[in-house]
């Protein structure tokens, strides 16, 4: 008796699930060009990106979750270091952070634009891991460097990046120009 070949899939479910993760963002971040988070819909989302409604529901909670993981993805390399090294000094973390964004400054921009910088605070929080039950110490110092980078971030954002990297180092090390404009 002759034996039913399986249908072999030329995707396995992980690469499939990449795939189509990778679909979505790309379909979300040409829709946010276009116009706010807000005002896209799981459908016209969907049927950019070539998925179904019940693909994007097993991966993401919502439109937010999309760039939320995206970032994540993005600020891999840096947020990796700051948690192998974390005596790295302050002034080269934000040194090795402003040139991502630099490197990257396009979605950055359409991140502020969008008004989603917030969600960069995560970033920032999963990489600096805040220790609210740890001593006072590392309570406060985590939360300080995490809120100083988050700042820093939206601030230069705000500003239109136009600070460089090398800018904002020279100021953590207190030789920036500290003229003001009053």
């Amino acid at each position: 008796m002759k034996q039913k070949e399986k249908s072999v899939s030329p995707m396995s479910n992980q690469a499939r699930s990449t795939w189509s993760r990778q679909q979505l963002t790309m379909a979300c971040l040409n829709l946010l060009k276009k116009k706010p988070l807000e005002e896209i819909t799981v459908s016209e989302l969907c049927d950019l990106a070539g998925t179904g409604r019940v693909t994007f529901y097993r991966n993401y909670r919502d439109m937010t979750d999309i760039i939320r993981q995206y970032l994540f993805e993005l600020n891999k390399e840096w947020t990796d270091r700051m948690k192998i090294d974390g005596s790295l000094p302050l002034d080269q973390l934000v040194g090795m952070i402003m040139k991502h964004f630099e490197d990257h400054r396009d979605f950055y921009e359409l991140l502020n634009s969008r008004h989603l910088v917030y969600l960069m605070k995560d970033v920032i929080m999963n990489a600096a891991h805040l220790k609210l039950d740890g001593n006072i110490i590392e309570a406060y110092s985590s939360a300080y460097i995490i809120y100083l980078l988050y700042g820093w971030i939206e601030v230069w954002f705000e500003r239109g990046m136009k600070d460089s990297s090398q800018e904002l180092m020279a100021l953590l090390k207190g030789v920036g120009n500290q003229q003001s404009s009053r």
